[in-house]
């Protein structure tokens, strides 16, 4: 079993427990009737917004949505359902979009199903940082599989032939079989999940590794928004991500909804070579048209071994459409970007962090020496929208401007969770810092930016940060070719503050504006002048005193 500590925010996956599945109302039906208890007027307009994402099956779209409505009504159940049900609804579609995932259920017996099934409630049990509900597990379970027998893509690959009447009779009989039974173990949940598998096979000809890999992967969206299973696909991506390099084109893209946007590209990458720039639109990948499928699908097709080349058909900002051919290769991913002086007359620096990764240790302290030799005086790190990534790198980036004391604490309900994290002396910069922070900085980038603060080491400029304070082990799972992202410990900053659903709070609060130095959709490229948070930190550096930037 390999496992990896990671810690990242922003995944979409079910926060909480169901206790029964409520289908949307297809197109053209009344909408629902839910309970407003907050706000009637302003909570009746977010449910009707929320309900027409969802009648046209825009998952993305509802679950950004709801997710909003929850941050502005914290106590609202409505929204808290329907973010659950969006979240069902969106793992499903994402897993059938998934070549790997849907290959697994062809090669894998049910007998290797359940057996995978049962390792990973094992691993529930040994490592999760708190205490198991099976019952919970048992009924998220079954709704993952109820919720499946209504997403086209479910039923195109597995019951394209199947009666309509039938599916919907099997589909509401799903639940009965959970209720009825013992909950006590995962050899219970196992027994639910093969009895419900042999009911499926027999009423619908369902397959069934299908079933059992439904009650896994509902089981474990139970538990928090950040625990997941892992396609063998998404396993070696999130190890890609934490080796800081990856098999592909080299190109970072924003959904839309006839297109695939390119935001950015990789410097030295196979797309840079053949000519893509931020602002290009791919509109065509080799034979298909990304109108005509969903944006996650379209990417999963520019994915491929290594060698091979994929064929784009390419709109740029002024709408000429050119042919490409892009070898798909090793990509190495930087983390660290946009290293300059920021202003040299006063020998402020600046570079943008934009994950933690196994490389990042090694390329802050190459930015650092370039930038001394620059003049540097002061440094800005830029952490904002950073979703985070490895924890030890993390801590390692603190320890390079803590001369001492704690960095981070993590605590879990297995004792093996429990570490704390100190700075060490030596190699220690002593240069003033400030951190630039917003709410899409969370995770590793809330423990280096708490640990700044609360060491009083730098100041914090910019916005309150995600509050995402939980720790991931990545395990490989022995029965099958996937892994399990699970919980296993939550931290705290060195003061002993929690992190989670809090945040760090930055000492000099700024109006939101867009990441420095960055090219947006269009191509732009945005300067440090037009950076409103940027150039409050350094008005903030210009009043504070300067020190030697030079190590000890």
């Amino acid at each position: 079993m390999l496992r990896t500590l990671w810690v990242t925010g922003g995944i979409l996956l079910i926060a909480g427990g169901i206790s029964a599945f409520v289908s949307p109302p297809a197109r053209g039906d009344q909408p629902l009737e839910l309970p407003i208890s907050i706000g009637q007027v302003d909570t009746d307009a977010l449910v009707r917004t929320g309900l027409e994402f969802e009648q046209q099956r825009q998952w993305g779209d509802a679950i950004q949505h709801y997710e909003t409505a929850l941050r502005q009504h914290p106590d609202d159940e409505t929204f808290r359902q329907r973010l659950l049900v969006c979240r069902l609804h969106f793992d499903v579609q994402r897993r059938y979009q998934d070549a790997s995932f849907v290959k697994s259920i062809r090669e894998i017996g049910m007998q290797q199903a359940l057996d995978l099934y049962t390792e990973m409630l094992g691993n529930m049990e040994s490592h999760y940082v708190d205490g198991i509900d099976w019952k919970r597990l048992a009924r998220h379970g079954s709704a993952s599989l109820e919720v499946a027998l209504t997403e086209p893509l479910f039923l195109k690959t597995l019951l394209s032939d199947a009666d309509p009447d039938a599916v919907e009779t099997f589909r509401l009989s799903i639940h009965r079989h959970v209720l009825d039974r013992d909950t006590r173990s995962r050899q219970d949940l196992r027994s639910i999940a093969a009895q419900v598998a042999g009911l499926g096979k027999n009423e619908l000809g369902l397959d069934t590794t299908a079933v059992v890999l439904e009650f896994a992967c509902g089981a474990i969206s139970a538990l928090d928004p950040y625990s997941r299973f892992l396609t063998s696909g998404q396993l070696e991506e999130t190890f890609s991500g934490i080796e800081g390099n990856f098999v592909g084109l080299g190109i970072e893209l924003k959904a839309q909804s006839d297109r695939l946007q390119v935001v950015n590209v990789i410097t030295g990458g196979p797309a840079a070579e053949a000519g893509l720039v931020p602002g290009d639109a791919i509109v065509q990948v080799d034979k298909t048209l990304t109108s005509e499928v969903s944006p996650d699908f379209a990417a999963d097709l520019l994915r491929g071994p290594e060698g091979s080349f994929v064929g784009l058909e390419v709109v740029d900002a002024a709408g000429k459409t050119r042919s490409l051919w892009v070898p798909r290769r090793r990509v190495e991913i930087p983390c660290v970007e946009n290293v300059h002086m920021v202003d040299p007359a006063n020998g402020i620096a600046y570079l943008r962090l934009t994950s933690f990764q196994k490389t990042t240790t090694r390329e802050i302290e190459k930015a650092l020496w370039d930038l001394h030799r620059l003049g540097m005086k002061s440094l800005i790190v830029d952490v904002r929208g950073n979703p985070g990534g490895l924890l030890t790198a993390a801590v390692e980036v603190a320890d390079r401007f803590l001369p001492e004391g704690r960095i981070v604490t993590t605590r879990g309900r297995n004792v093996r969770e429990n570490f704390d994290y100190s700075a060490h002396r030596t190699n220690t910069w002593n240069v003033p810092l400030t951190v630039l922070i917003d709410p899409d900085s969370a995770s590793a980038s809330e423990i280096f930016a708490g640990a700044i603060h609360d060491h009083n080491r730098g100041r914090l400029v910019g916005q309150k940060s995600y509050g995402k304070g939980s720790v991931q082990g990545i395990f490989r799972m022995q029965s099958a070719n996937c892994g399990l992202c699970l919980t296993t410990a939550k931290f705290y900053s060195p003061s002993g503050q929690a992190i989670s659903d809090r945040g760090v709070v930055p000492d000099v609060l700024v109006e939101p504006t867009y990441i420095a130095a960055r090219p947006n959709e269009r191509g732009e490229i945005t300067t440090d002048a037009d950076d409103r948070v940027l150039q409050r930190a350094i008005e903030t550096i210009r009043e504070g005193t300067r020190l030697s930037s030079l190590p000890r």
